[in-house]
């Protein structure tokens, strides 16, 4: 039984490794508007999602991100409609009345007239915004969340508990409205509307507090927040190369999102990842752990990672060599072509399909 768990364990692939795959994901939904290979995208990530997902609270999240981004499609559409764009357009589908506004608001207006190419680009926007999202929803599907949490550096230990719980906060609420809603109606109760809403949210609210309490008196138990004696100078040290590696990396990655900083966007990137993982291990020396089997980084994991920057990096060098394809025009109005070679590296996502291990191999 107890080789069989550790077999288990030792198949399941680091978690941290689908969140980088993901956010992989997410960095080539920003290189383009094209909703062709924004919806390839989506579908990469959703058949991964279906093959790959275990059966866990936190993996029943993806459905709520998929619902969150269908809202923010719908909201950027509302406020194109309402509040205008900047996008000048021919073909008017409808005119609202216009609202007069003082001389300071220039730039703004409420109503008036509503063109296709203003709901089209208004409309590309937001499935870029909607299918990053959903990139981040996969990786709540995918990663198990305590388990990313051990594989944290020490440094990032308190961090990492802070960030996981407000992760871990929503599948879990969701999970229990599910649960308590299929509970009322097996008992022939309201489940809608607000008379349900109202019934349904005291009950998650005190499991939700139940978990806390758990959760507090789990982290008080083993000692969560010991810190060891560092000399004055390690900590000056370690809080110098973290605060300067991070803004190394924000003047790096603006500097690659930019065409002006392009020259010294990536160096400076490597400069600051190269001194924040520094600072992180020196910091790490003030909060000493142990790890009780540490998941292994192992080729698996390695193919995962590089599936999804191979996506991410082809479709950065599409979109410098072929703007017009990843960003096809509104002004004037055409119909959105699928470019081959990007479509077929945005295939390279599905590998993680293929070589991660089985779900449902015991843990």
């Amino acid at each position: 039984m107890g080789s069989a768990t550790r077999r288990g364990h030792r198949a399941q692939l680091h978690p941290g490794a689908w969140w980088l795959w993901a956010l992989a994901l997410g960095t080539a939904a920003t290189r383009t508007t094209n909703p062709l290979l924004l919806a390839l995208l989506i579908t990469v990530s959703a058949y991964v999602v279906a093959a790959r997902r275990p059966d866990t609270p936190w993996s029943r999240s993806y459905g709520a991100f998929v619902k969150l981004a269908l809202a923010v499609i719908l909201i950027r559409l509302l406020f194109a409609i309402v509040l205008g764009s900047p996008i000048p357009g021919t073909h008017t589908l409808l005119t609202l009345p216009e609202l007069p506004l003082p001389a300071w608001a220039q730039g703004i207006r409420l109503g008036g007239e509503v063109t296709a190419e203003a709901l089209t680009f208004a409309l590309y926007d937001g499935l870029r915004l909607a299918t990053l999202l959903i990139c981040v929803g996969a990786a709540n599907a995918l990663a198990n969340p305590s388990r990313l949490l051990k594989s944290l550096p020490g440094a990032l230990y308190e961090m990492g508990v802070a960030v996981v719980v407000a992760l871990t906060f929503a599948p879990n609420l969701i999970a229990d409205v599910q649960r308590l809603r299929a509970a009322r109606r097996l008992r022939g109760r309201p489940d809608k509307g607000m008379r349900g809403l109202l019934q349904v949210g005291l009950p998650v609210l005190e499991g939700a507090l139940e978990r806390s309490v758990s959760l507090a008196a789990a982290m008080d138990a083993r000692g969560y927040g010991r810190t060891a004696q560092v000399p004055p100078a390690v900590r000056r040290t370690t809080a110098a190369l973290t605060l300067g590696g991070l803004l190394g990396v924000c003047a790096g990655t603006y500097g690659l999102l930019t065409a002006e900083g392009a020259a010294y966007g990536f160096p400076l990137l490597l400069v600051g990842l190269a001194a924040a993982l520094a600072g992180l291990r020196l910091g790490g020396r003030r909060s000493p752990r142990t790890r009780y089997r540490p998941d292994r980084w192992d080729v698996r994991a390695w193919l995962v990672v590089a599936s999804g920057v191979a996506v991410a990096a082809l479709l950065a060098l599409a979109a410098a060599r072929d703007p017009a394809a990843l960003h096809p025009g509104v002004v004037p109005l055409v119909a959105p072509t699928l470019p081959l070679w990007p479509a077929a590296a945005v295939l390279l996502g599905l590998l993680p399909a293929f070589v991660a291990p089985d779900p449902e191999e015991p843990s």
